[in-house]
């Protein structure tokens, strides 16, 4: 009896055995299986690449949209446009790796064009305005301006106070002419393309003023040097200068406002300004 006993025991011990290692081998199996069909599917599939978002319009360069009628901040000289933003938005392209493109358009259309991706950056002695901000971001300032009035001698314009009711010129757009506007009444503003163009219709005496940034003034007076032109002594307003960037762009304001800081520090932008307006 105990003989039939053991050998059922031993029978049983070795089927046991046998399912075991018969699991084992399915386990197996099915763990090899899954490693091969997921090596299949990564190497059929195609990686996705992590959308990288540019930091200009036009990769390697750098688009400026400006008016080339801003004398000395930009203007033509032998066909091309120079002048203090010119300079520092080519040494902005510098520093950043990047060709500097500059694209003259209607002072009115740069704000435009930098919403639309027309252009990277607005450069045009552009002032900081609460309006402004409402569709572009600005840089940090790296010049400052001031407004000033220019009228002809003896026209009975000698202050401020003597605007009042008279007509006075301005570039559309311009702070000058937002200023004028809220100042005097749309009905006393005359708004001109150009600033050239409203010194112009003021020596021809078709407005008895103009309102215009205080550098565009006194070029402007050199060119005119007998038209009796003179600026009066009181600033019609102070303002910061500062590039306009589209408010998504946060990557390439970033590095403007990066650039313009190292050039500050240095002394890039002052000797740029120098250069076109010596120390009086």
């Amino acid at each position: 009896m105990k003989k039939i006993i053991s050998l059922l025991l031993i029978a049983t011990l070795m089927l046991t055995g046998i399912v075991m290692v018969s699991c084992a081998d399915d386990t197996k199996t099915n763990e090899n299986e899954a490693v091969e069909n997921a090596s299949d599917a990564d190497l059929n599939e195609t990686p996705e690449e992590p959308e990288v978002k540019k930091l200009t319009v036009n990769e390697g360069k750098l688009t400026m949209g400006t008016n080339a009628q801003f004398p000395p901040y930009e203007y033509y000289e032998d066909g091309k446009i120079v002048g203090i933003d010119a300079e520092i938005a080519a040494a902005i392209a510098e520093k950043l790796g990047l060709e500097l493109v500059i694209e003259d358009m209607e002072f009115n259309s740069i704000i435009t064009a930098v919403v639309s991706n027309g252009v990277d950056m607005g450069l045009a002695g552009m002032t900081v305005t609460e309006e402004r901000l409402e569709s572009v971001n600005f840089s940090t300032s790296y010049a400052t301006g001031i407004q000033s009035v220019i009228v002809v001698e003896g026209n009975g314009v000698e202050s401020l106070d003597d605007l009042a009711g008279k007509k006075i010129g301005v570039q559309l757009s311009t702070t000058g002419d937002i200023y004028a506007s809220g100042d005097y009444g749309e009905d006393n503003v005359i708004k001109y393309n150009k600033g050239a163009d409203a010194v112009l219709a003021l020596i021809g005496g078709d407005v008895q003023a103009v309102i215009i940034d205080n550098e565009p003034a006194k070029s402007y007076l050199a060119a005119n040097p007998d038209a009796g032109l003179k600026i009066l002594d009181t600033e019609y307003a102070v303002e910061e200068y500062a590039a306009a960037i589209n408010k998504e762009n946060t990557e390439l304001l970033n590095a403007v406002n990066a650039a313009i800081e190292e050039m500050i520090l240095d002394g890039t932008i002052d000797a740029i300004v120098a250069k076109y307006i010596p120390a009086e």
